[in-house]
């Protein structure tokens, strides 16, 4: 989490992409304009989607450490976003609102029920923000592509999103079920990453100095702009999109890996 942006910083790049995000969805055609990334959603349903993230999100980190995700009270009702183009925004809104009160009430340092609990991520509120930056962020590109106006993501959200989807997402116990790998990830604004794959897990570290003695070679490596890389492992972009050297194919094996 080196360099990772301060607390109120990730309550504001929540706030600003969500922000985004509505003013997209309110320049579109319609509502039932598809989205190419979530082949089976229209913008409609991308909105139900981040919204219904941000409330139970809310929810749980209003509820602080727990065994299982915060039930959203009155969820039949606070879930159903209306179809109506103006309450859609509204409700959206005050979805992301209920997350940042919730985040800003809790601190983050405040523990709390997530889904990542053997990654290199903690289990608290800051964590949770930090995600939620990159989960807004990938929906805000969402949505412009479905309008046809795709931006690239801002440079303090892209640099963080590449760690935290590493840590997050990618880092865990259970054993890769192939033979060990290293593979190493490159954003041109100069910072690398460096996964380390075995029957271990998966654990995020740097890689070594260029020259820096009996350095271990990495077995496949990806370089972009961060935001490019962000957006391939979001699976938002191919992975053909960035400069890949070594054996490409073991980023086909880390897409399709689902740990246990």
């Amino acid at each position: 989490m080196e360099n990772t942006p301060h607390y109120p910083d990730l309550l504001r790049l929540i706030g600003e992409r969500s922000t985004v995000f509505r003013a997209t969805v309110a320049s579109a055609p319609s509502l039932d304009v598809q989205v190419p990334t979530c082949p089976e959603w229209t913008l409609f349903d991308l909105v139900q989607h981040l919204g219904g993230v941000h409330r139970r999100w809310a929810a749980t980190t209003a509820a602080g450490p727990a065994d299982a995700p915060a039930v959203v009270a009155d969820a039949e009702t606070a879930l159903a976003a209306p179809r109506e183009r103006e309450a859609l925004l509204t409700w959206s809104a005050a979805s992301t609102q209920a997350l940042l009160e919730s985040l800003r009430e809790a601190g983050p340092d405040r523990g709390c029920w997530t889904w990542w609990g053997d990654s290199q991520s903690s289990q608290t509120c800051g964590a949770v923000a930090r995600h939620q930056v990159q989960e807004a962020a990938t929906h805000t590109y969402d949505a412009q592509l479905a309008v046809g106006a795709p931006q690239s993501l801002p440079d303090d959200v892209a640099l963080d999103g590449v760690d935290e989807f590493l840590t997050t997402c990618c880092a865990t116990t259970s054993a890769w079920p192939h033979e060990p790998a290293v593979l190493d990830f490159h954003a041109a604004e100069g910072r690398s990453w460096r996964l380390l794959l075995s029957a271990a897990g998966a654990r995020v570290t740097r890689p070594p100095a260029p020259g820096a003695s009996a350095a271990t070679t990495a077995d496949a490596s990806a370089r972009g702009t961060a935001g490019e890389l962000v957006l391939t492992l979001y699976g938002r972009i191919p992975a053909d999109s960035l400069e890949l050297d070594g054996d490409r194919r073991l980023f086909d094996l880390l897409k399709a890996w689902e740990p246990e």
